[in-house]
């Protein structure tokens, strides 16, 4: 008999489940009123004296066993159902990730940088903060110059020789500053000027700039430049380049593309000449040059620029510049496909 009982000892100890059910058969077969150890402890009196001590010993070790066996099955499945109620099923499917967008304007950008890899320009960056030497001075437009009022600017009130830069223009200086030529280098980023917001100019815009020097570099290689850039960017193969002035090019010109009269858009957005401007450009000035401490006599150099928002409200057709910045969902879904 003792022997029968230890083996329901190992019985017990070796019981698992993780079904409430066959929990409860196990407690009625061993703890319930006719279970297993009511009978073994009816059994007790007919056990022979010098046995009883031993006897008495492997039923309370298997009532012990069994009981234990019992409360910590129930803890663990009451631990479960705790933790489904608070997180769901733990096994069932996940829910799906709604997948992100980037926004117009770093899909125009990367384009943009992309077309001028292809043909050596590298990318170069500097502070949105800038001095008053790099955003100014050193692109020959010194203190009351004229020229400053094209461009209303933030200045810093405690300093008024710190400003948000006008243009990327001063990371070129930067450049030209810390590189010896041949340069060959875009400067992506984003501006600001004190301007009134509508629904063709903000106070914040992005701008795309580039320079280029070398010994013999000429107007034709600009235009060529651009002529491929433009190709590649809109597949618009014819452009012009309109007379203009900038105090840190000479000459200069305005970029021009046809952009054509097919449908009433394109009138509206080239105001019936099929013309568009994408940016400016010219040859470097050979005072900055100087100023960059570049010797202007043996290298000569050509700079262009144009805005990101520009081209992303034509590629995409976006009627309000003011929609870039406003962060609705609903607009910027728009452009999940464009990854």
């Amino acid at each position: 008999m003792i022997d029968k009982i230890k083996e329901y000892i190992g019985e017990a100890q070796a019981f698992q489940t993780d079904n409430k059910q066959t929990l409860e058969e196990f407690r009625i077969k061993f703890l319930g009123s006719k279970g297993l150890l009511k009978d073994l402890f009816a059994e007790f009196k007919n056990v022979p004296n010098e046995q009883k001590k031993e006897f008495g010993q492997v039923i309370n070790a298997l009532k012990n066993a069994a009981e234990e066996k019992v409360k910590s099955i129930q803890e663990s499945l009451e631990s479960k159902e705790e933790t489904k109620g608070i997180y769901g099923d733990l096994t069932r499917p996940g829910e799906p990730l709604s997948i992100g967008s980037r926004h117009p304007i770093s899909l125009v950008k990367n384009q943009i940088i992309d077309i001028f890899s292809t043909i050596g320009f590298n990318v170069s960056e500097g502070p949105e903060i800038e001095d008053d030497w790099h955003n100014f001075t050193a692109l020959n437009l010194p203190e009351y110059h004229p020229a400053r009022d094209m461009q209303d600017t933030f200045f810093i009130q405690t300093n008024p020789d710190v400003l948000l830069r006008t243009h990327t223009s001063s990371v070129q200086v930067r450049y030209m500053e810390n590189n010896k030529p041949p340069i060959r280098t875009i400067s992506p980023g984003r501006v600001f000027r004190n301007e009134a917001v509508s629904s063709r100019s903000h106070c914040i815009f992005h701008q795309v700039e580039g320079l280029y020097i070398d010994k013999d570099v000429s107007f034709a290689d600009l235009k060529q430049t651009l002529l491929y850039f433009t190709k590649e960017m809109f597949g618009k193969s014819k452009i012009r380049l309109r007379p203009s002035y900038f105090p840190f090019t000479e000459p200069s010109a305005e970029i021009d593309i046809y952009w054509g009269l097919k449908t009433e858009t394109d009138y509206r957005i080239t105001k019936g000449t099929g013309w568009l401007e994408i940016g400016g450009c010219g040859m470097v000035d050979p005072n900055v040059l100087k100023n960059c401490g570049i010797n202007s006599d043996e290298f000569t150099g050509f700079a262009f620029g144009m805005g990101v928002e520009r081209i992303a409200m034509l590629l995409h057709q976006i009627g309000d510049i003011r929609m870039f910045y406003e962060n609705d969902i609903r607009f910027l879904e728009q452009f999940k496909s464009s990854i």
